[in-house]
């Protein structure tokens, strides 16, 4: 069978011309007129990927920048044999060159986004950047073709002084209009045989004088070109021809530069209309919201929510197709008009589209078959010329399909052996249905023969199907019923329509009882299977419903958990301010220890109240937690009351006491070493007895065992700046004058850490690095207040 009139049947050249609307070049359009049923799944996946990559980008709102490009191989024909080229096929080779590089860059910049398209760029990495050639054409040639005046230095100068004669010419004419205006017929200035006449009337032409150059239909005006500027006029004719020349040379010349890089050209052509040709497909499935089919090699289809892309999607019923997984053969049975043609078309042209490497208009996870080849035999080709009859006509497809199907093939039979006698076409067509069902064929059948609806049901791999038919809107509803066989409704439709009902009694008597039990059978399943869909329509609510719970569910949660981690990240924030602040008022304190110490000179021991007074305040700094009130802590608390005699922690000091008396409801007296302080009950904790306590005195001991030399070589700035820092405070508690850091040399991280940590110490008072004999810049030696 011809696969042209395969192409022609299912209106495969429609889906073509779809395409090309969204196409920019000359190219693409020939590449898409050669779209074909393609056998070979690996170059199917290519195209396939291809096409979903250029869809990823157009969801992005870009597109791949494409101008409109008319196809240059003819000119690159013309250059390979050394011949020139016009200033418009120029322009069309600036155009590519410019496209080549802008292609480059789109796709540089995705990359630079994180976003790869490794089908596309297979394509977009061979285009080959001419930047000098690209820069040549673009300072010589316009986008019409014409010739710039930049592109040479002759030509600039040329047609300077074209401009120059011309405004002479127009001055002299200006003042021939304004002294000679009654000779005139008009006042304008106009041009005849390339030069510029004024309109003179006939009966002044002596006496204007100049040379004639035509006249008026009606020969009462004269257009003559005046002696005073036959000369500028000859001089612009010989500067136009100067002009010609110097363009010629110019084209030539560029011709010359391009012919070594003509393959170049070819190639970035190639690659331009490749990539048009994909992101023309992926517009064109974005335009049907067609998805990327998955294909099977054992030819299991199952087209999910399958429309025909040439019907208006909001009047076109989808339908869920499957084949060739339990059954290889589809029989769908029931009268006209139900839509059994428009699901056979559908079949074939998505099959064909995902074949050659378009998206196809069904829902997400649709697969499809790999055929070697798509039959169909649809519609009424009687053929006057031949003088075949519709069912010859048919016959002759058919005897076509048969000679070339295989187990690989695909058979589409639209009304299988209509046009000629009932019993013999019904037989006939059982006995194809059972050849192509021998030789493994996938094939989707519709018929009127009741006698197919019994052969479905009793052959292997084969089942019965019919489209849908509403008995109380006498319409049908388009939709496919696999499973389910067609039944004739005549009857009931004339019942609705009026019709007597002695003639319809009689009617009835006239169907074989086989006939009646069938069609009980077929009404039996249609309201077996309405009511299977009404349970699953039920169970679909309920089960979207839970869904949709579930997904408030997940959503409050993630907020719970966003909302968590905020209040976490802003605790720790305030900790650690709080800590901050608290590490600056403990250096605060200890710094006036250290003060004291020095005011007391010789007397070592400093007096206990100072002593506990500091530790008040460093006390404070700890934040008291806020407890939530219930019964729990208030039984706590009752236990926790206090007693004279009673041994407490004094919170705000960090002291140990013992309650002497109480004072009154919130207020204690509190034995604390030789003193007695008034203390507020919220601020003593109940302790345990313990042994009494070694009086403890903070002395400064003159011959401590702190070196006077830290050495931190080798270690890491962090670590050496924190070692630092301890070993200043014990230096100055041991009141050595001055100590010496060993850093060392490096490359001079540790020792400008040393230094910019000494520069902040409220006690040192200067340093300096050491003697050359004694370390020289690879130690400091520090000098305190």
């Amino acid at each position: 069978m011809n696969p042209e009139k395969i192409y022609q049947t299912l209106e495969f050249h429609k889906i073509q011309k779809a395409i090309m609307e969204f196409t920019q070049t000359e190219l693409a359009n020939e590449k898409i007129n050669q779209l074909e049923i393609l056998t070979d799944l690996n170059v199917i996946s290519r195209l396939q990927n291809e096409t979903e990559e250029a869809y990823s980008i157009i969801k992005q709102s870009k597109n791949i920048p494409i101008p409109r490009l008319d196809s240059l191989n003819n000119s690159l024909r013309r250059l390979k044999i050394g011949a020139s080229l016009n200033g418009l096929e120029i322009s069309q080779v600036g155009k590519v060159l410019s496209t080549a590089r802008q292609i480059g860059d789109f796709f540089e910049d995705l990359a630079a986004e994180d976003k790869f398209f490794p089908n596309l760029s297979e394509w977009s990495d061979q285009v080959v950047v001419l930047p000098d050639i690209e820069k040549l054409i673009q300072v010589s040639i316009a986008e019409d073709g014409s010739v710039l005046s930049s592109a040479s230095t002759k030509l600039a100068q040329i047609r300077r002084n074209q401009s120059n004669t011309e405004n002479q010419v127009r001055t002299q004419l200006n003042q021939l209009l304004k002294n000679k205006a009654n000779e005139l017929s008009d006042s304008l200035i106009t041009m005849r045989n390339g030069r510029y006449v004024l309109p003179v009337k006939a009966e002044y032409r002596h006496r204007f004088g100049g040379t004639v150059h035509d006249q008026s239909s009606t020969g009462q005006t004269l257009y003559i070109e005046p002696q005073s500027i036959a000369q500028l006029n000859n001089k612009r004719s010989e500067l136009q021809v100067e002009e010609q020349r110097e363009i010629e040379v110019i084209l030539n010349d560029i011709s010359m530069q391009l012919a070594p890089f003509q393959a170049h050209i070819a190639l970035n052509q190639t690659v331009i209309a490749e990539l048009d040709f994909i992101q023309s497909k992926a517009m064109y499935a974005k335009s049907i919201n067609a998805i990327k089919p998955k294909f099977s090699t054992e030819q299991q289809i199952a087209m999910w929510q399958a429309r025909h892309p040439l019907i208006d999607p909001d009047k076109i019923v989808a339908n869920d197709i499957l084949i060739g997984d339990q059954y290889q053969a589809l029989i769908i049975t029931g009268p006209n008009t139900g839509g059994k043609t428009i699901l056979l078309k559908t079949l074939g042209i998505i099959q064909m589209m995902g074949q050659s490497g378009l998206h196809i208009p069904c829902e997400e996870g649709s697969q499809l078959g790999v055929f070697d080849q798509v039959f169909a035999d649809i519609g009424d080709e009687q053929s006057i010329e031949q003088n075949l009859s519709t069912f010859s006509s048919h016959m002759t497809n058919i005897v076509s399909i048969i000679d070339e199907a295989t187990y690989q093939s695909l058979l589409l039979f639209d009304e299988l052996g209509s046009g000629t006698d009932p019993q013999e076409g019904a037989s006939l067509a059982m006995a194809i249905l059972e050849y192509a069902r021998k030789i493994g064929a996938t094939v989707m059948a519709t018929t009127h023969y009741p006698e197919l609806k019994v052969y479905a049901h009793d052959a292997p791999n084969t089942i019965n199907a019919s489209m849908e038919f509403d008995s109380i809107t006498l319409s049908p509803t388009y939709r496919l019923l696999i499973g389910v066989p067609g039944r004739s409704n005549a009857l009931e439709i004339s019942k609705r329509l009026g019709l007597r009902d002695d003639i319809l009694e009689s009617a009835r008597s006239g169907i074989s009882q086989d006939n009646q039990s069938i069609n009980e059978m077929v009404a039996n399943l249609e309201r077996e299977r309405r009511q299977s869909e009404l349970n699953a329509e039920q169970t679909q609510r309920e089960l979207d419903e839970a869904e949709k719970l579930l997904d408030d569910l997940r959503t409050e949660y993630q907020r719970w958990m966003s909302r968590k981690e905020t209040i976490e990240a802003n605790a720790i924030r305030q900790a650690n301010e709080k800590i901050t602040e608290a590490e600056e008022k403990a250096e605060k304190l200890i710094r006036e220890i250290r003060e004291l110490q020095l005011q007391q000179g010789n007397d070592t021991t400093i007096k206990e109240h100072v002593l506990i007074n500091k530790k008040s305040q460093l006390s404070q700094l700890k934040q008291a937690e806020k407890l939530k009130k219930n019964k729990v802590l208030k039984r706590a608390k009752k236990q926790n009351e206090l007693k004279v005699g009673q041994e407490v922690e004094v919170l705000s000091y960090g002291q140990r006491g013992s309650i002497i008396e109480k004072v009154d409801k919130d207020t204690y007296l509190v034995q604390l070493g030789i003193l007695k302080m008034k203390i507020d009950a919220k601020d003593l904790n109940p302790i345990e007895a313990v042994a009494p306590k070694t009086k403890v005195n903070v002395q400064r001991k003159a011959g401590s065992k702190v070196q006077t030399t830290l050495d931190i070589r080798g270690e890491r700035v962090e670590e050496g700046l924190n070692r630092l820092s301890q070993y200043l405070d014990s230096a100055l508690l041991s009141n050595h004058p001055m100590v010496t850091i060993i850093h060392g040399k490096g490359t001079g991280a540790l020792r400008s850490g040393v230094q910019q940590a000494l520069k902040r110490h409220p006690q040192v008072d200067r340093f300096e690095y050491s003697p050359p004999n004694a370390g020289g810049d690879g130690s400091t030696i520090v000098y305190f207040k």
